[in-house]
């Protein structure tokens, strides 16, 4: 999907060995002859350059991939809206039983997904019995459509949540993360619940900016006020910061009105 793609040939063009796996094998097949399934600017251009080098290469069977003893797998796939609004975790549930049952050797497993507090202690719960060692690690994303390779590489920060006392895990996401963070430490870390609330937070918290805006919009009308001038005014100040504070139509996309149903 969008994340995984995205997040798979960026850690390629930083020299990982990567491999982007999916049931969906059309989509598999459209990778391995060019054809991405999403555009963002220079993305398609990447991807190329690492499959070429050897660093990046796609699979229809997410088994078989796992077999090949990866050191970390990272998951990015779906948590679609159930009917009462909370996130479906069937998809992260079955790719943890498949990391379970097909792992060869002790591996850290990365939610990128958009979850819900308390999603890494159910995986935990899954992965319990494998045969091999799996540290559970919680690193939500933060990317933007139209701008998501410049967020991956030069990111404002890159939340990780990892169990008290889990040094593997730990380090290894530091190795993973260095090649974004030469110029400062852009990790934050925190615990696995910790990491799944900031990921909600902040999109609830951008989704209010602009509903509040919207109804400052419509007083200033009533009262003759200039919303343009209202939004500079307050922008400016730099406890608050100019972005997200446009009236507008309201807020859409794949993930605010999903995760402002899933926080409330």
């Amino acid at each position: 999907g969008y994340v995984g793609l995205v997040t798979g040939c960026c850690f390629a063009e930083i020299g990982n060995h990567v491999t982007c796996a999916d049931v969906d094998k059309a989509k598999i097949d459209n990778l391995n002859r060019g054809i991405l399934p999403i555009y963002e600017p220079g993305l398609e251009e990447m991807a190329a350059r690492n499959v070429k080098q050897h660093r990046l290469s796609y699979s229809s069977d997410p088994a078989d991939a796992l077999s090949n003893g990866p050191d970390v797998v990272f998951v990015a796939v779906g948590t679609p809206p159930r009917r009462d609004g909370g996130a479906h975790l069937g998809f992260i549930d079955d790719v943890a039983k498949l990391v379970a049952e097909n792992i060869t050797k002790n591996v850290v497993l990365v939610l990128k997904s958009t979850v819900p507090v308390g999603t890494n202690a159910r995986v935990r719960t899954i992965v319990k019995n494998s045969k091999h060692q799996v540290h559970v690690v919680s690193n939500p994303e933060f990317l933007k459509e139209g701008e998501a390779v410049g967020d991956f590489l030069r990111p404002d920060r890159i939340v990780v949540g990892v169990s008290d006392g889990d040094e593997h895990a730990r380090s290894t996401m530091n190795r993973l993360y260095h090649p974004v963070s030469l110029n400062s430490d852009k990790i934050v870390w925190m615990n696995a619940e910790s990491a799944e609330m900031t990921k909600y937070v902040a999109n609830t918290m951008l989704a209010m900016r602009i509903s509040f805006m919207n109804e400052v919009a419509g007083l200033c009308e009533k009262v003759g006020a200039d919303i343009h001038s209202v939004r500079h005014g307050v922008g400016s100040d730099q406890r608050i910061g100019g972005k997200f504070l446009y009236s507008g139509p309201g807020y859409g996309g794949s993930c605010f009105p999903k995760d402002v149903n899933a926080l409330v």
